[in-house]
């Protein structure tokens, strides 16, 4: 019974220490998450500031050459 009984509490502190290291891999990775929408979300209103820039207005193009 008391072998029994120390075979399941190594199990727990095992598990203990398993939860403890995996809820560290999930905090890490929520936060790297976390990072990475804020540097898409810059990345797009970056684009849409040169958006317009990279578009010439229909008054000023030109003509296609075949014109």
């Amino acid at each position: 019974m008391e072998e029994r009984l120390a075979e399941l509490e190594i199990r727990v502190a095992f598990q203990d220490q398993t939860l403890h290291e995996l809820n560290e891999v999930i905090t890490r990775q929520q936060n790297q998450i976390d990072r990475l929408l804020k540097e898409v979300e810059n990345l797009k209103i970056q684009m849409n500031m040169l958006a317009p820039s990279m578009v010439v207005s229909k008054t000023e193009e030109k003509p296609p050459p075949h014109y």
